[in-house]
Order: structure tokens, then C-alpha cells, then sequence
């Protein structure tokens, strides 16, 4: 499905990705964990190549591209197969949650606008927002806009979704609605590598854990073996700081 072989950024001077190696395979639900900084974030944005990276490669399926040199033509197609979702929503505000939704069909992808609308209909339903077809990002909660963001993505009919932090601009109260449609598609075997600090989320949903710390991955294994049985030093201090009710275990 997806699988990532010494990927290296850096910011001027510093060094954000120092050699990262993964694999995801299809159905997968990955979960990156990590205090800010890490380099989660940035790992996430060179894959869709909203940062280049500085070296590595990538496999999306049948297409193997040099993250550095990827044509114009690699991009695009690596991009109908990898949908992402922002830690900001980043909606149009003068577009109702419809508009949001089908503009990538639209305009990315060349789908007529009434089939387009259909399909947008269909993923604002599987995200609960069945009524808000034709309401402005304004009128809407933090939560709700974040599932218009989520239907923005399931549209496009990824073969993988990558989340960016997709509760951390949320009130506290919002972020269960998010979480409860993120759990859905997990249920439903859409394949999901999510950068977030909801550890119940990872604990629950996740089929594979990573934790990194300075642009390296520390630590990666199961969710059972990240919480109760982390071998790295770093892994337990870091655990010991967010979830300090399991201490005992590590």
C-alpha cells in the first residue's frame, strides 16, 4: 500500500526527518505519537508533497517515486491516491459545506458537478452532516467543520488518509464527534495514518503505534506493546508525561 524508505528534510540548519522507514498496509490504522517537534507533522506533508522532502523514496501502490525529484505528473498521481486532513479545517468560507466538499471533484478531478454533488451528499451523510448540505463554514461548530474536512477527504476516494492533528484545534467537548467518525471509517477499513495526541483513540483504534522524538522513529509495535511494554527509555518518559495512570505498567 504504502511504504517509505529514508526519508530526510531539513529547515535551513536543522534537521526535521533524519532517515524515517515505514510501511502501511492496505487497512492499516497507524498513529504517530510525539511531542512537538518530532517531526510528525512535517513526515505527513512530504508524503503529499505539501513540503519536498530533502531525500527518500516512496511506494503509493504501483507508483515509486523519489520524494526530491517528483515530476509534476508523479505528484498528481500520487495525489488521487492520498487524501489529507488538515489540523485547521482549512475549508473556504464562502463556500457552503457542499462547495467544499466537491471542489477537489470538480476542479481536481474533472467529475461533472451533478455527479460530483452526489458524492459529496454521500460523504457529508457518512459524517453526520446530512443536514448541512448548503450551510457556510461560519455557521458551523469546530467539529462539524472538521467533518466537513473529513467528507472532503472521503470523497476523493483515497486509498489512504493521512490526519494532521485533526482534533487539536478543537474544544474539548468537539473533538468526540470527530473521533467517533474517524473510528467509523477505521471500522470500515479505510486505510489511516493519523498524526495525534487523542491516546485513547490510539489505544482503541489503532493496529500499529509509532512514537518519534527528534525526527527519528524511537519506537513502533503495537498499541499493546507502545502502552504496556515500551522498551525505549525515551518511549516511557514521554508516556509517563501524558498518561500517567499507567506508570505502574512501564
Amino acid at each position: 500500500m504504502l511504504e517509505m524508505t529514508n526519508i530526510h528534510k531539513r529547515f535551513g540548519k536543522s534537521e526535521v526527518l533524519k532517515g524515517i522507514n515505514l510501511r502501511i498496509e492496505k487497512g492499516d490504522v497507524v498513529v504517530i505519537l510525539g511531542a512537538s517537534g518530532s517531526g510528525k507533522t512535517t513526515l505527513l506533508r512530504c508524503l503529499n508533497f505539501l513540503e519536498k522532502a530533502d531525500e527518500g523514496h516512496a511506494r503509493f501502490g504501483d507508483i515509486d517515486v523519489d520524494l526530491k525529484t517528483a515530476s509534476k505528473k508523479q505528484v498528481h498521481d500520487i495525489r488521487q491516491k492520498v487524501a489529507f486532513v488538515f489540523q485547521n479545517y482549512n475549508l473556504f468560507h464562502h463556500k457552503t459545506a457542499l462547495e467544499n466538499v466537491t471542489l477537489g471533484l470538480i476542479v481536481g478531478r474533472k467529475i461533472p458537478k451533478e455527479k460530483a454533488e452526489e458524492i459529496g451528499r454521500k460523504a457529508l451523510d457518512k459524517v453526520g452532516l446530512t443536514e448541512k448540505y448548503q450551510v457556510y463554514p461560519a455557521q458551523l461548530s469546530g467539529g462539524q467543520q472538521q467533518r466537513v474536512g473529513i467528507a472532503r477527504a472521503v470523497a476523493l476516494n483515497p486509498e489512504i488518509i493521512l490526519f494532521d492533528e485533526p482534533t487539536s484545534a478543537l474544544d474539548p467537548e468537539l473533538i468526540g464527534e470527530v473521533l467517533d467518525v474517524m473510528k467509523k471509517l477505521a471500522q470500515e477499513g479505510t486505510t489511516m495514518l493519523v498524526v495525534t495526541h487523542e491516546m485513547s483513540f490510539a489505544q482503541d483504534v489503532a493496529n500499529h503505534v509509532i512514537f518519534m522524538d527528534g525526527g527519528v522513529i524511537v519506537e513502533e509495535g503495537s498499541p499493546q506493546d507502545i502502552f504496556r511494554n515500551p522498551q525505549e527509555e525515551r518511549t516511557k518518559q514521554f508516556l509517563r508525561r501524558v498518561l500517567p495512570e499507567i506508570t505502574y505498567c512501564i
